[in-house]
């Protein structure tokens, strides 16, 4: 009698402990120690979760088992628990599933970074051996189709610069006699080109004004302001052509000498020539480019709104030039469109590689719910993420009778 009793009791221990019959064997198979590399990585990354899972769910079956003898609603409970095992079975074919989705959404990200990686090379490559011909291009474009009259105004600076370059090395002697006779010192000659070269500057540029505004009050018929502006200019024409011109036509004389036999001329001569001088420079560069860089050099400095013509505004174009430049919208734009690709793209990767293991960790968490509170915590197979959130479990048959029928009540009253 007490070897069958014996006998019994081994049996049952058998059947409550049966997982210690084949998990030692099965975890040896998934954890493959003895195997080569390439098949150890393999059986590690698709079996082991599974192997854990499915050794933690015969061991919750035993206590889930037992519990069935007392619990209230045993049909229902025992058809969950095998709806558990069946969840367990579907994980693990999402999980094998879900990795092979990992590995295809490496593959595209990757690819798809080498091709950004690339593109973006080439395209700053090309950014910089194109940028020149671009900024020629671009500043074309201003120059011909702007209202502003950009060439004019060049012009007009260069040849102010160039009327001030020869006046300044003209005159430097006689302004360096001149101060060294009142202060009695030795004047640097450097010094004295570089403030008498910025001093003339302003006197010609300053000439070339006073002329921009006598022809407008022409242009308006305004006497009295034709009378004031004529006695300036006089004035200015004096004093250009007896300090400037005057010895520019000094420095002249010993090369009309060399070629002319007893050449003379006096001072009356040498100030008609200087003021005919004055007046074709004058006239030659005022018809070529002065009378419309000068009207515009004037609204800079006195920060009036520049335009070609009277209440024309310059083209919508014309203002979007300097953007164009560097076409920094269109780079920054497809810098934009990369970021979202990698965050959107990187999302979706983290989702592929976090969704598998979570099937069967989703699987072992059910079984132990099933357990501890009777119902599956988790409704799998996990979709997205986002079924993650959903964890106020999965209802019971009985929970579902009762609320059908508090239904029904509401929908009577």
């Amino acid at each position: 009698m007490n070897n069958d009793t014996s006998t019994i009791a081994k049996i049952a221990l058998s059947i409550l402990l049966f997982p210690t019959y084949f998990q030692e064997e099965f975890m040896a198979f998934a954890w493959a120690a003895s195997d080569p590399i390439w098949a150890m990585s393999l059986k590690r990354v698709f079996l082991l979760l599974p192997v854990l899972t499915f050794i933690l769910g015969a061991w919750a079956t035993i206590p889930t088992v037992l519990s069935i003898i007392f619990r209230h609603n045993r049909k229902e409970y025992t058809l969950s628990l095998f709806a558990t095992w069946w969840d367990l079975g579907k994980s693990i074919a999402y999980f094998w599933a879900g990795l092979a989705n990992f590995f295809f959404y490496l593959v595209v990200y990757l690819l798809g970074m080498i091709k950004m990686l690339v593109l973006g090379v080439m395209a700053v490559l090309q950014t910089i051996l194109l940028m020149p011909f671009r900024l020629l291009g671009t500043a074309g474009k201003k120059v011909t189709g702007s209202s502003i009259p950009l060439i004019a105004v060049f012009l007009t600076i260069f040849w102010v610069l160039i009327e001030a370059t020869i006046f300044t090395y003209v005159t430097t002697p006689l302004v360096l006699d001149t101060l060294s006779n009142i202060t009695g010192e030795t004047i640097d000659v450097t010094l004295m080109r570089v403030a008498l070269f910025t001093f003339l500057f302003f006197i010609v540029l300053g000439s070339y004004a006073v002329l921009s505004t006598f022809i407008d009050s022409i242009k308006e018929k305004n006497i009295s302001q034709i009378i004031g502006i004529a006695a300036i200019e006089i004035i200015v024409l004096l004093v250009e052509v007896l300090f400037l011109y005057r010895e520019f036509v000094d420095a002249l004389i010993p090369w009309f000498a060399m070629y002319a036999e007893d050449f003379q001329i006096g001072i009356f001569g040498i100030l008609a020539i200087s003021t005919f001088v004055w007046f074709g420079i004058r006239s030659l560069s005022w018809f070529l480019f002065a009378s419309y860089g000068t009207p515009t050099i004037m609204a800079i400095i006195q920060g009036k709104s520049i335009s070609s013509e009277k209440g024309k505004e310059p083209s919508k174009a014309s203002r979007k030039l300097s953007a164009q430049i560097f076409d920094t919208d269109e780079y920054m734009n497809g810098i934009k469109e990369n970021i979202d690709w990698v965050q959107e793209k990187g999302d979706e990767l983290i989702a592929a590689f976090m969704l598998p293991p979570l099937q069967l960790v989703a699987s072992a968490i059910n079984f132990c719910t099933l357990l501890v509170a009777g119902k599956h915590m988790f409704e799998l197979p996990l979709t997205d993420m986002e079924s993650l959130t959903n964890t106020g479990g999965v209802k019971t048959g009985e929970e579902k009778k009762v609320e059908l029928s508090s239904g029904k009540t509401a929908n009577a009253n």
